[in-house]
């Protein structure tokens, strides 16, 4: 059933009382809440929330992942198999259609922490299994917008934490795919291409589409395939990450940029859970490696390529493996956990207790509220921990997640490739940020670089 999920303090989030000359903002009286079901980017359904108060109306579509961590939340789903082969979520519309919209009309809502808390109660089940935590998600991203609205601010700016700098972030776009993304010989699932040097998001995301389009003429001239895989990269059939990696260096320099921090470095995520074995042994490119091998394997990647980020290095329940990983690199490329943390406040800092990562993975769907989401970002800043918002492989157009990076700052975003339009709906909202406040600063506040990446 996984783990309890810590709500935080709604106190310390963007979303309680705002006070004003004449006194408080009035709460949010919220006239109509209902869902439908729809497709996500895999074909799979998913639900779409809309939420009216007075003059406002707005949507959210709630993502699904396909490599996840076992606690996140729980995705309710029909499990009827004669649709969609069971994957149907007319359970999930029916829990906003029916207990989450009588709470929401049941009274006004001071602020969104009050609505998602409320929310947490109703369902009373350890992880959502009750009313789902996609359907409490969508309601809670949907108010949120409301919110906004009502408030007459963008939503990053609504969702801005105290004390925390709105910041444009540097888009990591994931241009080569393995693993559970692709289901090609390559074990590794995520190949990065991060423009840290890039002066605004606009040439950011120029320069990821640029590479994008080399690295596409580089495997069509080498005779390999370019059809995608589920987050737009391309999917080779590539036996070793190093084979990979030389591919997207090429690809850099055939773009014309640099390497490394004053150019375009690089991100992977090799989700390892994904390859161990029940030995507790690493299957890479047909080799058995122990914790220790795979991580003398990324000490030899980090000192060969311009890696400057690594996403679930080791498997979610490999604790020793992962403070090995962090004693040997932790001070030299950015630690990032995602299914070991599961955008969960109370493991993000367990884990810092035990001096695990450096950063950690942040999507609204593992936990299921957005208040919760705030409160991990909370968690990392109180830890010294970097974070980087992150799309699922079954996306839709929805960009919240543009608007959250902004909001807490985070410095960094993964959103797939520069091609499909779930994925680029996310960089094109970064790019109307950018437009409409050209002031907001860009680039990771953090950058822990190897050698040779500087």
């Amino acid at each position: 059933m996984g783990l309890a999920f810590n709500r935080g303090n709604p106190a310390d989030g963007p979303w309680q009382r705002r006070t004003v000359p004449g006194g408080h903002v009035p709460a949010l009286e919220i006239a109509d809440l209902d869902a439908r079901e729809i497709l996500d980017s895999r074909g799979r359904p998913t639900l779409r929330v809309t939420a009216s108060a007075g003059k406002h109306r707005a949507w959210a579509a709630v993502p699904s992942g396909a490599s996840t961590g076992r606690n996140e939340a729980h995705e309710l789903r029909d499990d009827d198999p004669d649709r969609y082969g069971g994957a149907g979520v007319r359970r999930a519309v029916g829990s906003v259609a029916g207990e989450l919209r009588d709470l929401a009309l049941s009274r006004p809502w001071p602020s969104l922490a009050d609505l998602d808390e409320a929310m947490i109660d109703l369902d009373a089940s350890i992880g959502r299994y009750r009313l789902g935590a996609n359907a409490i998600l969508g309601v809670s991203m949907a108010v949120s917008r409301l919110f906004a609205q009502r408030d007459d601010r963008p939503l990053w700016a609504a969702l801005r934490l105290p004390g925390r700098a709105a910041r444009l972030p540097v888009p990591h776009f994931n241009v080569l795919n393995g693993g559970a993304h692709a289901h090609t010989t390559l074990d590794f699932q995520e190949f990065m291409v991060a423009p840290l040097g890039a002066p605004s998001i606009v040439e950011a995301v120029r320069a990821g589409a640029e590479v994008y389009r080399c690295l596409r003429a580089l495997l069509a001239a080498a005779g390999h395939s370019v059809g995608l895989g589920d987050e737009g990269g391309f999917a080779p059939q590539l036996t070793h990450p190093e084979e990979a990696l030389k591919l997207l260096v090429q690809a850099i320099g055939n773009a014309g940029y640099p390497l490394g921090d004053n150019g375009i470095a690089i991100a992977l995520d090799p989700a390892a859970s994904q390859f161990r074995s029940e030995d507790g042994s690493y299957q890479v490119g047909g080799e058995r490696l122990s914790s220790s091998e795979l991580v003398e394997r990324y000490g030899e990647i980090v000192g060969s390529f311009p890696v400057w980020s690594i996403e679930d290095g080791m498997a979610e329940d490999d604790d020793a493996g992962w403070r090995e990983l962090t004693d040997r690199l932790g001070d030299r490329v950015q630690l990032v956990g995602d299914d070991n943390f599961v955008t969960n406040a109370k493991l993000i800092r367990r884990a810092a207790a035990r001096g695990i990562a450096n950063a950690a993975l942040i999507k609204p769907d593992q936990v299921g509220t957005v208040t919760e989401t705030l409160a991990a970002v909370q968690a990392c800043r109180d830890h010294g921990y970097t974070w980087m918002i992150s799309h699922r492989s079954g996306e839709t157009a929805d960009d919240f997640i543009a608007d959250l990076a902004v909001g807490t700052g985070a410095g960094q975003i993964k959103a797939g490739a520069p091609a499909r339009g779930e994925r680029v709906a996310k960089y094109n909202r970064l790019m109307d940020i950018e437009t409409g406040d050209p002031g907001l600063p860009y680039g990771a506040q953090h950058a822990p670089l190897s050698d040779t990446a500087r």
